[in-house]
């Protein structure tokens, strides 16, 4: 399997860190190669987009496998890597919920993106209602504490 970016990450947050990213504001720039601006068209009509993209700056060295604390705390449960959302994941991915500001040409202006300047972006989906949880929602109470501050 190959994919190929259609975008990158552009202004935002310079370094990784895992707390307050819904106060950052970045922009998704569309590959010009690629891409013209109507395949943006009607992405302005939607509040949010969920945005996939690479972690990039993760060493293959460093992804996960098995389980772990979340964010390496010992008071933590050990989970699974597909417990958590962790970005030493298996094959890179994250996957993001952001509100958009505005479109401009080739440009997505996002609040509350959870990548930084220069992450590859490799898909773009409007947020549909429809598309989010039907019924009641669990999680646990480390989950509910290690996301306390994340947005």
């Amino acid at each position: 399997m190959e994919s190929e970016p259609v975008g990158v990450v552009v202004g935002g947050r310079a370094e990784v860190a895992d707390d307050d990213w819904g106060r950052e504001t970045a922009v998704i720039r569309l590959d010009g190669d690629r891409f013209g601006p109507e395949a943006l068209y009607g992405l302005e009509e939607f509040s949010h987009v969920e945005v996939v993209y690479h972690f990039d700056r993760v060493p293959a060295e460093k992804v996960e496998t098995g389980a772990r604390h979340p964010r390496n705390n010992p008071d933590w449960p050990l989970v699974g890597i597909f417990a958590q959302r962790g970005k030493n994941r298996p094959n890179r991915l994250g996957v993001s919920r952001c509100r958009v500001v505005k479109v401009e040409g080739l440009d997505v202006h996002v609040e509350g993106l959870d990548a930084v300047d220069g992450t590859p972006v490799l898909d773009l989906k409007p947020y549909m209602v429809e598309f989010g949880p039907r019924g009641e929602l669990r999680q646990p109470d480390w989950a509910t504490t290690l996301m306390d501050g994340y947005y």
